[in-house]
């Protein structure tokens, strides 16, 4: 009866207000303005949480009160985080769509995974990261600072800082090259200078 009770106060606290607070914004449209509103709402839900959240629509979080996010963070549309077992995105990480994240996996037992419980592992997205549309990272595992993960990568194991990564299961590609920009901001759009 004691895990009933634990339970349902979880649920009261932070899974459904997650739940509406997903019902509520997610057919806002992905602008400006949406998109800093919907991450500014949903910061009193995480362990901690910095300044300038962005988040797109239909984002996915469970057991936020375990995710710990750095300032400038931009989640994409859909993507999808689970924080059971402790998930820590640093500075300036953008997380592409479809881009989904788990601290834990489940086990086998009894030749089934159904009944065979889970394991935690925690994660770290290291500062200036980009994790492109589609890219699954699992428990346990850390991405070092300013990697890139290309798109539908699975990452299945640490990625040393500065990296570029792609594939199933990620490996490494090659380092991650300084460039120059053409576009800085959206008034700059179509500019030829």
């Amino acid at each position: 009866m004691q895990a009933w009770i634990k339970e349902i106060k979880y649920q009261l606290r932070w899974g459904l207000p997650i739940w509406l607070l997903w019902l509520l914004t997610t057919w806002w449209p992905n602008n400006r303005v949406t998109i800093w509103l919907r991450g500014m709402l949903h910061r009193p839900f995480f362990k901690r949480c910095g300044r300038n959240l962005q988040m797109a629509s239909g984002v996915r979080l469970l057991n936020s009160h375990n995710i710990e996010i750095g300032n400038d963070v931009y989640i994409a549309y859909y993507a999808w985080l689970n924080g059971l077992g402790g998930l820590i995105i640093e500075d300036e990480v953008v997380i592409g769509p479809y881009v989904t994240i788990s601290t834990l996996t489940h086990c086998y037992k009894n030749g089934s995974f159904r009944f065979g419980g889970a394991k935690t592992g925690s994660v770290r997205i290291g500062r200036g990261s980009w994790l492109a549309a589609h890219v699954s990272v699992s428990h346990g595992v850390t991405i070092g600072a300013g990697c890139l993960v290309a798109a539908n990568a699975a990452v299945t194991n640490d990625v040393p800082p500065g990296m570029m990564v792609g594939g199933v299961p990620a490996k490494v590609i090659r380092p991650c090259r300084e460039e120059e920009a053409q576009i800085t901001s959206r008034s700059g759009f179509g500019s030829s200078a």
